[in-house]
């Protein structure tokens, strides 16, 4: 069964309409530089309130150690996501670790023979000037290569109207959405294209899945 991951979460309200959407997860991005980043204890007020059986990640760029270590303890994260250039020892920071890699072209999944022990291994698009969040689709052919390495999560551009097709050729283990249910305001989501991206995504998956 597919995973819907939300990403970006920044406030109470958005975080319940995904999850009365059917959000499986909800991202908590702790990268001061992106547009979507969260404090602590904010991310621990929200974690806080939600319902059980709701899995809470937090997004992680080349953190300290020690730092990251105090946000996971604080906030009560389920999974962790290193979405920088983290060494292979980062993996052991939780139970459950997700290694993310920007995707150019093939040859970027080298680097997944350095986090075997990810629990899962999220794709996302290169861009020069953005960690993640950029809106663009990679080629989704390296995804399908990419499930021989392990659990693949598809993001990158990810939307409402192209999330059919993406299910349909990857067939991924979960998919990641941020940018891509948003309104003009970034880390604010638009509850309609939620819903919208969720709904397909449910319908896509009970009709590709096995």
């Amino acid at each position: 069964m597919l995973r819907i991951k939300i990403c970006g979460i920044t406030n109470t309200e958005d975080a319940f309409a995904a999850i009365a959407c059917g959000a499986d997860a909800l991202g908590f991005v702790f990268y001061s530089k992106s547009p979507r980043s969260i404090q602590p204890e904010t991310a621990r007020s929200i974690i806080s309130q939600l319902p059980p059986l709701v899995t809470t990640v937090g997004v992680f760029v080349d953190e300290e150690m020690s730092n990251l270590k105090k946000i996971i303890s604080h906030t009560g994260l389920d999974v962790v996501q290193l979405h920088g250039s983290e060494p292979p020892e980062y993996i052991r920071l939780s139970n459950k670790t997700i290694k993310a890699i920007r995707v150019k072209d093939l040859a970027d999944l080298e680097v997944l023979n350095h986090y075997k022990a990810a629990s899962a291994f999220l794709l996302d698009t290169y861009s020069p000037g953005s960690i993640g969040g950029t809106g663009h689709v990679f080629n989704w052919e390296i995804a399908v290569e990419a499930k021989k390495m392990g659990r693949i999560i598809l993001a990158g551009g990810l939307t409402p109207d192209n999330i059919e097709e993406a299910i349909k050729l990857v067939q991924p283990y979960a998919v990641d959405v941020a940018s891509g249910v948003e309104g003009n305001i970034k880390g604010k989501k638009d509850h309609n294209k939620l819903r919208s991206f969720i709904e397909r995504a449910r319908k896509a998956s009970l009709k590709y899945y096995i």
